[in-house]
């Protein structure tokens, strides 16, 4: 089985100084605990909206025919509408738009996991985290519209957040330390066990 996992910083989370190309971060934490002859493949790019991932969509996805994709993304789309306001900005409705048209051009064979952003600022409350919930619902709308498989990460975050605020999941609100990057390999390990039995 070979399996892509396709996002931004926090799916790449270091990739480029790993021989592996696997990164740090949740990936490797996958893809220590998958079966040996399980390929796994880190096509995360620091920065990227979903509008970039249109831009290598079919070299990076299609071309490569994953068994199995798993798509990470969203962060930016709303992070850069606070610290680039004078950027071309990933409205809502844009971000539905493009990641359908990406998800539509997938065989019907490959296997899909969709998982949610996970958050900006570890504040349940801050402003990056109450912009994030219409992408969060865009998410859980096409992973139920393509029959993908749903991560809940943004919920899992929230809920830690809410419950052990003195444990520390990002090093900047966004970017994964260890125990960010455990909550998300644990998520997408129980989300997606079926399907990587299949």
């Amino acid at each position: 089985m070979k399996i892509i996992f396709i996002g931004d910083s926090i799916t790449a989370s270091n990739k480029n100084t790993d021989p592996e190309r696997l990164g740090n971060g949740y990936v490797r934490m996958i893809k220590e605990v998958l079966p040996e002859d399980v390929k796994v493949i880190n096509k995360g790019v620091n920065g990227h909206r979903v509008t970039d991932l249109a831009f290598r969509w079919e070299r990076d996805v299609i071309d490569l025919e994953p068994d199995l994709l798993t798509v990470s993304i969203g962060i930016n789309d709303v992070w850069r509408q606070l610290d680039s306001p004078d950027l071309t900005q990933v409205d809502v409705s844009k971000f539905e738009e493009i990641y359908r048209e990406l998800l539509s051009q997938l065989p019907a064979t490959t296997k899909l996991v969709l998982m949610e952003p996970t958050i900006i600022k570890e504040n349940p409350q801050s402003q990056g985290n109450q912009m994030l919930i219409p992408y969060v619902e865009v998410v859980r709308k096409l992973a139920v519209e393509f029959d993908a498989v749903l991560v809940p990460t943004h919920d899992v975050f929230i809920d830690h957040l809410t419950k052990k605020p003195d444990v520390s999941l990002t090093t900047d609100g966004v970017h994964m330390r260890k125990k960010g990057n455990e909550l998300m390999a644990k998520a997408w390990l129980k989300a997606a066990e079926s399907i990587i039995e299949q």
